[in-house]
């Protein structure tokens, strides 16, 4: 089966202005991203930068003991490799594909040339940065001062923000690795959410059945990322001009992950 797709699904490229944007067209590339697959590790120096439109990518971090917790989500609204923009090339954390998909990857140093030539591009990546820190932060004081139920909620409203729909193939184990709890933790917060008809599980996909619902059991947490990234980031700009070719890309027939869903 053939999947349409554009750059301009992936807000963040939406947003830069014509004459950037056509600079940077001819140097993005199309790439599948698959569950699991890890595209940075911790302290590696960034060949790529990718920018995902129907993928989802997970920012975490590993202790010395295995244990891992993650700090921001990436999806459609952003870019995997800020600390390009910030002069540090490299950073502490690994970054892993959390719902499989597609995106676009443009080389480093070819989109860190754009960023030194165009103030256009330089602004708009980083109050993306801002935006990225902000959700950071915000993950740190929810993990630490609020229920695992509003701990998953939150996570689930931003997840379901990056997709087209409200069914997410998606783990409970996999979700507590996530958030750093206990799997037993998250069976017992997505038990009492399904009891609420906020949410419906069924091996592998969680369905969000109601979204206001949701919401008002969350804490204030996610609002925040949500207010912070609407006030800093553009929504995406009517362009009067021809739009850029639509990609055609192939899904391959034989293709498997280090991470299976359950």
């Amino acid at each position: 089966m053939a999947f349409l797709h554009d750059p301009t699904q992936n807000h963040l490229l939406a947003a830069l202005p014509q004459a950037e944007f056509a600079r940077l067209l001819p140097h993005l590339e199309l790439v599948p991203l698959l569950l699991g697959e890890v595209l940075s590790e911790s302290g590696g120096k960034l060949t790529y930068v990718y920018f995902p439109t129907s993928a989802i990518l997970s920012l975490h971090c590993q202790l010395q003991n295995g244990s891992s917790s993650e700090i921001a989500g990436v999806g459609n609204e952003g870019v995997l490799g800020v600390s390009l923009f910030m002069g540090g090339l490299t950073t502490p954390s690994r970054a892993t594909v959390q719902t499989g998909g597609y995106g676009y990857r443009i080389a480093a140093c070819t989109l860190l040339d754009e960023f030194k030539r165009s103030q256009s591009v330089m602004h708009l990546m980083l109050r993306y940065t801002q935006a990225l820190l902000t959700q950071m932060a915000q993950t740190a004081v929810c993990n630490r001062h609020h229920s695992v139920d509003q701990q998953l909620c939150r996570w689930l409203l931003l997840t379901v923000d990056r997709t087209d729909n409200c069914e997410l193939k998606m783990t409970q184990e996999l979700i507590a690795t996530m958030l750093g709890v206990r799997r037993e933790g998250i069976t017992e917060a997505a038990g009492k959410l399904q009891e609420l008809g906020l949410i419906r599980t069924r091996r592998g996909h969680i369905t969000v059945v109601d979204r206001a619902g949701l919401e008002s059991h969350s804490c204030e947490c996610y609002d925040v990322v949500r207010r912070e990234f609407s006030r800093l980031l553009p929504t995406r700009p009517y362009r009067p001009v021809a739009p850029p070719p639509l990609l055609h890309y192939q899904r391959p027939q034989s293709r498997t992950s280090s991470i299976s869903a359950m």
